[in-house]
This record gives C-alpha cells, structure tokens and sequence, in this order.
C-alpha cells in the first residue's frame, strides 16, 4: 500500500468518527444567527487560521451571494495591522480579545479552531466570548486541550495527526458552508 493510499484510509476513519449531530447544531446555531442579525467570528492560529479565513470567504459568498438573508462574519486574525499592533503593543494573546471586545455581543457566535485546543490566544478569546453571552464553537483535535471542555459546542477530531484534524476541520466546515448553498 502505498502512502497516498494510506493516508486516504486513516482520513476515512477520521472522518467516520466525526460527530455529524455536532455539525447539524452548528448549522442550526448559525442559521439562528444570520436570522438574528447576529455575527459570526472565526479565530485561529496557522492552519487553523487559514480554515477560518476559507470559512468566512465560503459564507460571504457561497452561503450569501445574491440571498435575501446574508451571513454577517469575520474572522479576528484577518486584518493584519490590528493583528500585529495588538501583538506587538500589548500581547499576541490578547489579539482576538481585543476585537471581540469591539464587535463582540451577546447572541453573536464564536468558533474556535485549534488542532491542539491549548492556543492561549485562542482560549481567551473563547473564555471572554462566553462572558459576554456569546454562542461559542471550538473545532478540536486530538485529545480536544483546554478549548474543548471551554465551548458550549465541540465538534471534535480525535485524530493525533495535525494534517487529518486540519482536513476533518475542513470538511466539518465546508458540511456547514454548503447547507445554506443551493448546490449540496
């Protein structure tokens, strides 16, 4: 066998065990929020903050383009300069938090993904997310670190392979982008 064929196979069993009734509340979550005029925040670190930023662009335009009712997201680590003047003038950790604490209110939904669950910028955006009444939803892998038992949503990779959990968050992802799509 070889390691292509390998790979697809340990995929396979990785997304066998994905939690599919996790997904469905996420999907239900977020179509409260669009209906709700709430706004969906997306946070993470390297790829996890690139799922992110392909999750925002998927709702943007996939799941709102030329529908009556439009999602309203972003992603906190897309804006460069703040992410940076955060980071440098106060504390990378503090560079969601930040913004949350600028866009941030009660209703809105925040989804967290992080391979490890133990990203410190990524936990504090979550712990003040709920402080303020926010929906939140972390995306897990391995054994799910701190962020797991912090959100009120987990939909969780129990995979120790960094690149599965990526491929699992994404799929999770696109599984949420394309309900709202008319092309499933």
């Amino acid at each position: 066998m070889t390691f292509t064929q390998t790979y697809r196979d340990k995929l396979i069993d990785t997304l066998n065990g994905l939690d599919l009734t996790k997904v469905d509340q996420a999907i239900a979550w977020l179509s409260e929020a669009r209906d709700q005029g709430k706004t969906i925040f997306t946070t993470g670190n390297g790829g996890s903050a690139a799922s992110a930023s392909h999750f925002v662009c998927d709702m943007l335009k996939g799941a709102s383009y030329k529908q009556d009712k439009r999602f309203r997201i972003m992603s906190l680590h897309d804006n460069m300069p703040t992410l940076t003047a955060y980071s440098n003038d106060v504390d990378y950790h503090d560079a969601a938090i930040e913004q949350l604490k600028n866009f941030g209110s009660a209703g809105d939904v925040v989804i967290a993904i992080s391979g490890s669950g133990n990203s410190p910028n990524v936990l504090r955006a979550i712990e003040y997310a709920n402080s303020i009444g926010c929906r939140t939803i972390g995306l897990t892998g391995r054994d799910g670190g701190k962020l797991g038992p912090l959100v009120q949503l987990q939909i969780h990779t129990p995979e120790p392979h960094m690149g599965r959990i990526e491929d699992a968050h994404m799929i999770a992802l696109h599984m949420i982008c394309y309900q709202f799509m008319d092309v499933k």
